[in-house]
């Protein structure tokens, strides 16, 4: 495996379009790894413990205004807490919407993500995150001190799989300037029958960062909200473009065979559509911010380091 970065070119096609597909950036033997650990947790976790299963459960109908915010609550803590554990999130659409709480398919094919911190509590994970070659990839990037954080496998299940709408990963991981970055991993392959990723090619240079995911207060007991950002809109050193570069930009679909790395500039604006089709479209993604001083990891951000006081993952350190 080549610890090399990135070449010029493909610095110059991430930079002009805010994204890179790198084909065969895994082996076939680690994608092979990753699918079987995915497919063994989502054979082996705990339906009947679940939290949200519990908030969904047509006879826990709550009678009074308090037993909803409690219910809501518990589902908020599950997600809130999971930055450094490995929780089960289930796709909307895998419930009865006449029996609340019960799943119309069996539970392998109802989770729409597994997350978020398989990067240090995986081993099949850990061994395609904290690389040699992702630290190679980042010091071309211009990173200093990155960190891993929010590593997920989205599941896009076969004709439940939601639709992602348009967005920015830096309004969910902000930092003060912006970041974030994008590791994305197909697993199996990704197209426009399975709902591929969908990108604005040149977006990340004329949308600024203008909203942010936050909790309503730090302790996440009352849930999330998007709010203006009155901090930094664009990375350090990056010009805003002209919006008449990209404007009328129709979204570019993307072919990603299994084995693929696309990484995904912070700003650039992207989505997915719904997977209509019969196949599946594994993907295991992790983010990459800013750790050094004067880049400031926003405390009001919905997810937060470890209360090991070690903060995210260091990538320079941990690679092996």
């Amino acid at each position: 495996m080549t610890t090399e970065g990135l070449t010029p070119e493909q610095l110059a096609f991430f930079h002009e379009n805010g994204y890179l597909v790198l084909p065969n950036h895994l082996t076939p033997e680690e994608v092979q790894r990753c699918l079987v650990e995915t497919n063994h947790l989502l054979d082996t976790f705990p339906l009947d413990t679940h939290p949200l299963t519990q908030f969904t459960t047509g006879d826990d109908e709550p009678s009074t205004g308090d037993g909803a915010s409690n219910k809501e609550h518990v589902g908020d803590d599950y997600f809130l807490t999971s930055g450094d554990k490995i929780r089960f999130f289930f796709e909307p659409d895998a419930f009865s919407p006449d029996a609340p709480g019960t799943l119309l398919k069996p539970k392998q094919q109802a989770v729409n993500k597994i997350g978020h911190s398989l990067h240090s509590l995986s081993a099949p994970f850990k061994e395609v995150s904290l690389t040699a070659r992702n630290a190679a990839i980042a010091r071309s990037l211009g990173f200093q001190d990155p960190r891993v954080l929010q590593s997920m496998v989205i599941c896009k299940q076969p004709s439940i799989g939601g639709a992602v709408p348009s967005h920015q990963d830096s309004t969910f991981l902000y930092t003060d300037p912006p970041s974030a970055v994008g590791w994305w991993f197909a697993l199996q392959d990704a197209t426009t029958e399975n709902g591929t990723l969908g990108m604005v090619p040149g977006s990340h240079r004329t949308h600024k960062i203008q909203k942010r995911f936050v909790r309503r207060v730090p302790d996440g007991s009352k849930g999330t909200e998007f709010v203006d950002n009155t901090g930094a809109k664009m990375p350090r050193g990056m010009v805003e473009a002209e919006a008449s570069e990209t404007e009328g930009v129709e979204v570019q679909l993307l072919d990603i065979p299994a084995g693929s790395l696309v990484l995904i500039h912070g700003n650039v604006l992207h989505q997915s559509s719904k997977n209509t089709g019969p196949k599946s479209r594994f993907a295991y993604t992790f983010h990459v911010i800013e750790g050094a001083d004067g880049w400031n990891y926003d405390e009001r951000n919905w997810l937060q380091p470890p209360e090991n006081g070690e903060g995210f993952t260091k990538l320079y350190q941990e690679h092996h």
